[in-house]
């Protein structure tokens, strides 16, 4: 385990163009596309990262042949059409959402006798709404501790078709995962989201992935989708930057002031978090988007109140930036994000009392009020995002330090070297 990492405050406003590495949520839906598809497909701009090397080695746990180009982004994948050459595996998944999530769905629809485990968090993390909906569909799966998290054993002659119900309000990769599965089955697959749906941009993601790949989705009113028995074709397909972990750098230029410009990143984007810049704005930001590029300006001025259920990987950038701000800045709607790597509204408000702030907790977000800050070492959960935005109060807050740092590599190993790379001497 690393030392806690000591951040370097800007040395004055930025004036920067970055770009991060590619969207972990597109190269990881990109990558079992490619496992399912007919025959040979190439991915370039792939992100190099914990979580798409786990779904990278399930891959090639269950038979397919893959050649990755780590340092390149490049990976070519020979898909199965629809089928898994190893119909029995145990696959291990970290902590890594997608991979178990949609891995889950797509061995069900499949067919086979599979058990899928991860690390201590990931046997915190729900996913009987899944598990429930896999069984509606003919396809036995079960938690193997009891607990509704994993691990789970699936147990599964395919999917023959037919209607599934499943909650939106925990988590959209359950939907994104049933979606990315159902076009292997035998007849039309019709899904229905009961209560609200969190990240609607996700799955709006995962239809235009699909989409690329040759695979349509009819989205009916009163959140219905239903899917046909298709093939995904195989395809020569390109990741855009991650507009999560751009938003790190827009946060950057609205604490420190001066601008960022993050090019291949823009209003055509299919990430729904590119709108964070949007809440930015709100707080006093230039904001320019172009189709090729995003450009922000800052410093950010006052605090604003916003629901971010769309948007919610993006909870923590915005709450670092509403330490330097005037006024309250009020986060709503984001309840599901208390299930994700760490509580992120508990552990969040936790850390940012620590530094001076007055946070205000509730089930579904928090109130954020400025106050004197002072030096700290942040604690991390071993959560990739609240190491990566809790960092960015250290640019103009002196004495922050970062404890286990290394959890960055869930999405973005070089993080801190490139937000080193904007700021000093900037």
């Amino acid at each position: 385990m690393l030392h806690p990492l000591p951040i370097t405050p800007a040395a004055r406003a930025l004036a920067s163009t970055i770009t991060p590495p590619g969207s972990k949520s597109l190269s990881n839906r990109a990558f079992l596309a490619a496992a399912l598809a007919d025959a040979e497909s190439r991915l370039a701009g792939l992100l190099d990262c914990e979580d798409t090397r786990l779904m990278g080695q399930a891959l090639k746990t269950l038979g397919l042949k893959l050649e990755l180009d780590w340092e390149r982004g490049q990976a070519s994948v020979t898909g199965g059409g629809g089928q898994f050459p190893n119909q029995t595996a145990q696959l291990y998944c970290g902590n890594s959402g997608t991979t178990i999530r949609f891995l889950a769905a797509a061995l069900a629809a499949a067919g086979g006798q599979y058990e899928l485990d991860g690390n201590s968090r990931m046997r915190q993390r729900p996913i009987a709404d899944l598990l429930d909906a896999l069984g509606q569909l003919g396809s036995p799966a079960h938690p193997l501790l009891g607990t509704n998290c994993p691990p789970i054993a699936i147990d599964s002659a395919g999917w023959p078709g037919g209607s599934v119900t499943v909650r939106g309000d925990k988590s959209s990769q359950f939907l994104s995962g049933l979606l990315m599965a159902a076009p292997l089955a035998r007849s039309p697959v019709t899904i229905q989201v009961a209560g609200p749906l969190v990240s609607l941009p996700y799955v709006e993601m995962t239809c235009q992935v699909m989409s690329h790949f040759g695979v349509r989705v009819d989205s009916l009113p009163g959140q219905v989708f239903v899917v046909q028995p298709q093939t995904y074709r195989s395809t020569h397909y390109q990741i855009e930057p991650d507009a999560s972990a751009a938003s790190y750098f827009f946060g950057a230029a609205a604490i420190c002031g001066g601008t960022v410009m993050v090019p291949g990143l823009g209003s055509h984007s299919l990430q729904g978090d590119i709108r964070f810049v949007e809440l930015l704005a709100q707080m006093g930001c230039e904001v320019e988007f172009t189709p090729e590029c995003t450009t922000v300006t800052g410093p950010a001025r006052r605090g604003i109140a916003c629901t971010m259920t769309d948007i919610s990987d993006t909870v923590q950038t915005l709450a670092a930036v509403a330490l330097f701000v005037e006024g309250p800045t009020s986060i709503r709607g984001v309840a599901h994000i208390r299930h994700k790597e760490s509580d992120r509204i508990g552990d969040l408000a936790r850390e940012l009392r620590r530094v001076g702030a007055t946070v205000e907790e509730f089930a579904d977000g928090l109130q954020i009020t400025p106050g004197p800050l002072r030096p700290t070492v942040f604690q991390t959960y071993e959560d990739h995002r609240m190491a990566m935005s809790l960092a960015l109060v250290g640019l103009k807050q002196p004495g922050i330090s970062i404890a286990q740092p290394d959890c960055v590599s869930k999405t973005y190993p070089r993080y801190f070297d490139d937000l080193c790379r904007i700021t000093v001497g900037s």
